[in-house]
């Protein structure tokens, strides 16, 4: 592991571009080789995460052709589907063995689209921190489906799929979650008659857009007049007709949310900064943290651009502002999943308690996100409780600064970065190469903002 320190050096001023979406770029690769003819993918993410969602379409038949894209971090990517039906078509001589890396994403999404395949056997595996990822919550409603699946454990990758009949159901989630959803639309797309998703919340909705633009029958209804009630946003029922194949679609890809996210709340909490951040996805249901920020008194301007490929994008502008502590209401945290550790950071420099509840899913990520945040922030001198389903926060107007252990985790690592800017005696973070990941440039680009990138 690498250590990388952060210590205060004055404002954050300027303009910065995030990476392409994470999770966009996954989908599109996917939604590429599942496809009958040629995708362009401008603006695909170059990240390992991403590049394994790239190894495994080639690994699957799909051929794929990598340039460098138009920005740093970004690849024009060429993909010639396989069809719906392909890799059943490729499959023989023993399972194929697939490498997730460390992308979650790929590895919930993926056994969709295998499962309904005619023919063919799959071993889905990777590094260590996913061999800790449960899989049961996405091989349950594959198996009520029809689908053969098995996981180590019942519940942990390895996750072995062979190619089987499926036939649509009515599959009501147990929690919000977008890729638990996104592998039963996709298993959808093969199977016997229409498949329903009912969500107890909304989620983020890539998926669905990207089905729709690749002309799949799909519709999505929000009972009732769409409106919170009781701090909990109305969930939503999507529903699938299996279409005779997929046409291809080209991709612009925004620029990463989650990945700004960072940007966006170091601003905040540095004094005197004022950062701009351009080319931004500004999908509704990505976008939670904003919310979440206006609320504690944030200073953020966002001005709206032209949607690309049905997804919104636009520019956010930040200055550092005083906050004050809220409530995430569980309806809240499928939209601001990611970004809820931050929320947890701004909270130390809030006014007040900062809780954040119904949020479960944080200990399904790359860490538990429950336990390593708060263990962070309490090795840099907050004060934090885990709970069950979130955790609460104490401000106490900043931290002091320490020690940092990223766990693997790229999110916990480009965390304990924006921590250090913000606190008078700096933060050391242990493995801060787990940010390449999602965003390989992050440190260069953050110090940037300071002059001295």
């Amino acid at each position: 592991m690498s250590a990388a320190r952060f210590d205060p050096g004055g404002s954050l001023v300027g303009t910065v571009r995030p990476p392409p979406d994470k999770s966009i770029s996954h989908r599109a690769a996917l939604l590429a080789a599942m496809a009958d003819g040629e995708s362009q993918l401008t603006g695909y993410l170059d990240a390992a995460d991403t590049r394994s969602t790239l190894d495994a379409v080639r690994a699957l038949g799909a051929d794929v052709g990598v340039d460098d894209g138009r920005a740093p971090g970004a690849l024009a990517v060429r993909v010639r589907g396989i069809g719906l039906s392909g890799p059943g078509q490729r499959a023989g001589g023993g399972p194929t063995a697939i490498d997730v890396g460390n992308a979650g994403t790929l590895l919930r999404l993926l056994p969709g689209w295998l499962a309904g395949q005619g023919a063919g056997e799959w071993t889905l595996d990777g590094d260590d921190s996913i061999r800790r990822r449960p899989v049961d919550r996405v091989a349950d409603p594959l198996r009520l489906m029809g689908a053969r699946v098995a996981c180590r454990d019942g519940r942990l990758p390895p996750l072995e799929v062979r190619g089987s009949a499926l036939s649509g159901i009515t599959y009501r989630l147990p929690v919000a979650s977008a890729q638990v959803k996104s592998c039963v639309l996709l298993a959808g797309l093969l199977a016997d008659g229409e498949t329903e998703v009912v969500e107890p919340a909304p989620s983020r909705d890539h998926t669905e857009r990207m089905l729709l633009a690749a002309g799949v029958d799909l519709r999505s209804e929000t009972p009732g007049p769409g409106l919170a009630v009781g701090g909990k946003l109305p969930g939503r029922t999507i529903t699938l007709r299996p279409p005779a194949g997929l046409a291809a679609a080209d991709f612009e890809i925004p620029g990463d949310f989650s990945s700004a996210a960072f940007f966006i709340v170091a601003a905040l909490l540095v004094p005197r900064s004022r950062v701009r951040i351009e080319g931004i996805g500004l999908n509704p249901t990505r976008v939670g943290l904003l919310g979440i920020l206006n609320r504690m008194g944030a200073a953020i301007e966002v001005e709206e651009g032209l949607p690309v490929g049905g997804e919104p994008r636009g520019t956010v502008d930040v200055r550092s502002s005083p906050l004050r502590g809220t409530r995430v209401a569980v309806g809240e945290t499928p939209l601001a999943i990611d970004e809820l550790p931050l929320v947890a950071l701004a909270g130390c420099f809030a006014e007040g308690e900062t809780v954040v509840t119904g949020a479960t899913e944080l200990r399904l990520k790359e860490s538990d996100r429950i336990a390593t945040v708060v263990e962070a922030v309490r090795a840099l001198g907050g004060e934090a409780e885990a709970l069950d389903d979130g955790f609460t926060v104490r401000g106490i107007g900043g931290l002091r600064g320490g020690r940092v252990l990223s766990h693997g985790d790229h999110r916990l690592a480009m965390l304990g970065a924006v921590a250090g800017l913000a606190s008078p005696e700096g933060v050391e973070v242990e493995g801060m190469e787990a940010a390449a990941v999602s965003y390989p440039a992050f440190e260069r680009d953050l110090r940037g903002l300071l002059g001295s990138g």
